[in-house]
């Protein structure tokens, strides 16, 4: 009798345990130095289920071995990468220049930047084309030895995974929302049973900055993550999830230093190797915010709800970006999300450099 109470009072331990984890499946436009929000990630005790991969800054296939790569780099490999899709809902890269033609370039456009071979040839990710040809020039963490878990789309895992651990999953997307949409038209149950969304994107009231600054002021403006699949950014940001939370403006917020990259390297290991050789000090930690918001919300210390849409217009100057209401003049459905405006800068420096400094492993993980 004895033994037995005790074992129940264990298996309810371990269920009240397990059903207080928080899982994350994590969808990026992966690159180089693109490995700094899955550490974050599981630094914050976040269990990573998987890795997806997106068409944004480049095409999917390129940026999947990316993934593969850069967890290849800090013997992270027992953590899946499935690829998603290659191509937006609807956009192409003609049509994508077909609207600059009417409304004007952006200062990046992508994925959809005109084929360039001679930069490939220099290490730069592809751009238009052949969208499956991959330039191994651009591993500068080293080509990959594995590729992507080939066993499901992108999107069918994310449905599996919020059914097997309801609500205790978080979609986090710093790339397109390709998947994420597809997995909402798949599975009428998939964002209701998410834990939450957390984006990198949806800028808002920034176009005189655009006008006004320079190109790379005007490059920190603009929503390429959104921009790339309008119509998939729409039914991402609409559909039910628990929470949504936009790290849109405030990702502009905190800029990495010299100074700040040397001190990341003072404990040498190799993501800290390759954070300061890679990382560009030019950008700011867009896909980190968002990161340490999705691990610790409190970050935030600035943020409101607001209705928000996206424009998915193509003859609007505004295709791809988003517009947000009050609740009272908000047009009907669409739904309302977290949108953060300032985070805590230091906690955000430390969750960086401690993620970085000492990074999880396999061996961690089991």
């Amino acid at each position: 009798m004895h033994w037995s109470t005790s074992l129940l009072g264990l298996v309810s331990t371990g269920l009240a345990a397990q059903a207080g984890k928080h899982y994350a499946i994590m969808d990026n436009d992966w690159y180089t130095a693109g490995f700094v929000p899955y550490l974050i990630a599981l630094d914050g005790d976040v269990e990573i289920l998987g890795l997806a991969s997106d068409t944004a800054n480049s095409w999917q296939p390129q940026v999947a071995l990316h993934a593969v790569a850069t967890l290849e780099a800090g013997n992270l490999s027992c953590i899946p990468v499935y690829a998603g899709a290659t191509w937006p809902l609807i956009n192409t890269p003609l049509r994508f220049q077909a609207w600059e033609t009417i409304h004007g370039k952006l200062p990046w456009e992508g994925a959809f930047a005109p084929e360039n071979r001679t930069f490939e040839a220099e290490g730069n990710d592809p751009t238009s084309g052949n969208p499956n040809r991959i330039v191994k020039e651009a591993f500068k963490e080293g080509f990959p030895k594995g590729r992507p878990d080939n066993s499901t789309s992108a999107a069918n895992f994310m449905v599996e995974m919020v059914h097997k651990y309801p609500g205790q999953v978080s979609i986090y997307s710093a790339g397109a929302l390709t998947n994420i949409a597809l997995a909402v038209r798949m599975d009428p149950m998939f964002a209701s049973l998410a834990k939450d969304l957390v984006i990198m994107g949806g800028y808002v009231d920034l176009n005189m900055l655009e006008a006004t600054g320079s190109i790379m002021l005007a490059d920190y403006q603009s929503d390429i993550n959104l921009m790339i699949d309008p119509e998939a950014s729409k039914i991402a940001l609409t559909a039910d999830f628990p929470n949504i939370t936009i790290a849109g403006n405030v990702a502009n917020q905190v800029f990495p230093t010299e100074e700040f990259k040397k001190e990341v390297l003072s404990v040498p290991n190799p993501y800290s190797k390759l954070f300061d050789k890679y990382y560009d000090l030019s950008f700011p930690f867009w896909d980190e915010t968002a990161a340490a918001l999705m691990v610790d919300p409190t970050i935030s210390v600035n943020q409101t709800s607001v209705f928000l849409d996206v424009d998915t217009s193509y003859g609007s100057p505004n295709y791809g970006n988003i517009h947000v209401y009050q609740k009272a003049l908000a047009p009907q459905g669409i739904r309302e999300v977290n949108y953060v405006f300032e985070v805590d800068a230091d906690r955000l420096i430390q969750r960086i450099k401690h993620a970085l400094q000492y990074p999880k492993t396999c061996a961690d993980l089991q």
